[in-house]
């Protein structure tokens, strides 16, 4: 049986804003039935990508392929195929939730029934409210039923938890993995770590318009060569810990240690580097005396 052809497809990606390059040739493929997570700072390249993807932007250079055609584009039959949540969106604000869900509904062949979507998003109370009445985070989970309501195959979710009470964001995630369940394929950017952790079947990390890291979140910090053994100390009762890329040598220290003194190690534990430190260390940024000059030329750019 032949395997299914990439939904998202880049190689090469390249995007300028004169002088400044925001996007600096990357590669990534996102597979059918996938959740693919884009992690960055700010200024990393990731909205930039995102909106690519989407058609909003034209590309410098390299090859980018959506559900088989390029969206630069904006193919009709494309956009019968996606859904989309922004960073942020303008929505009538004297119309209804109801009537807002509905009338993006006809904008699709085959969309999802309103009353679902409503229950999707958490909005069954606000369904004949007016959108101008919404809080932040209601407004933020309109967007997102938005995205729903067409039924779409891909759908991008662009920091689609902004503004979520941390109840909102974990039924918003349960959405994601429902979503996911339908077969759909999910393209989500997010500043939580903890989101990327629990959703994404893959993330790459993205800093300075390069990937410097990619794979499945759970590997990434296991691909580490360094351990992280933590314990106890007998003598002041604090925390201790120590780095080693060989923790069997540092555990038979610490445990003959232990047992020669008759007493007991407690709080040990072993770890390797969680996908937040991996992201923390190389998204770090040097100290530089010309960090001020490189701030001002990326604010100078578009929003990236």
């Amino acid at each position: 049986m032949a395997a299914l052809a990439p939904a998202i497809l880049v190689r090469d990606l390249r995007k300028s804003y004169g002088q400044f390059e925001a996007v600096r040739g990357i590669d990534f493929e996102v597979a059918p039935g996938e959740v693919f997570g884009l992690l960055g700072p700010n200024g990393a390249g990731k909205t930039t990508t995102v909106e690519i993807l989407e058609g909003y932007r034209q590309r410098s250079g390299g090859i980018v392929s959506v559900l088989g055609q390029d969206p630069e584009r904006r193919p009709r039959e494309l956009r019968k195929r996606i859904g989309i949540v922004l960073q942020s969106t303008g929505m009538y604000r004297h119309i209804t939730v109801r009537e807002a869900l509905a009338h993006w509904a006809r904008f699709y062949p085959h969309p999802r029934d309103v009353d679902e979507v409503l229950a999707l998003a958490g909005l069954q109370e606000k369904a004949d409210g007016l959108a101008r009445t919404l809080s932040g985070g209601q407004m933020r989970r309109l967007d997102f039923g938005l995205a729903l309501v067409g039924d779409p195959e891909l759908i991008f979710l662009d920091e689609p938890t902004t503004g979520f009470d941390p109840a909102a964001r974990r039924a918003a995630w349960d959405v994601v993995r429902s979503l996911q369940e339908l077969g759909k394929t999910v393209l989500l950017t997010t500043h939580y770590l903890d989101e990327a952790q629990a959703l994404c079947d893959r993330v790459a990390i993205i800093k300075e318009g390069r990937i410097v890291a990619s794979g499945p979140p759970a590997e990434l910090g296991a691909s580490s060569s360094t351990y992280t053994v933590a314990w106890r100390s007998a003598e002041t009762g604090a925390m201790e810990s120590r780095e080693t890329e060989d923790p069997t040598a540092l555990l038979h220290q610490l445990t003959s240690a232990a047992l020669a003194r008759g007493g007991q190690l407690q709080d040990l534990s072993v770890a390797r580097p969680s996908l937040e430190d991996v992201y923390l260390e190389l998204t770090a940024e040097p100290p530089s005396e010309s960090a001020g000059d490189s701030d001002s030329a990326t604010e100078a750019a578009a929003n990236v």
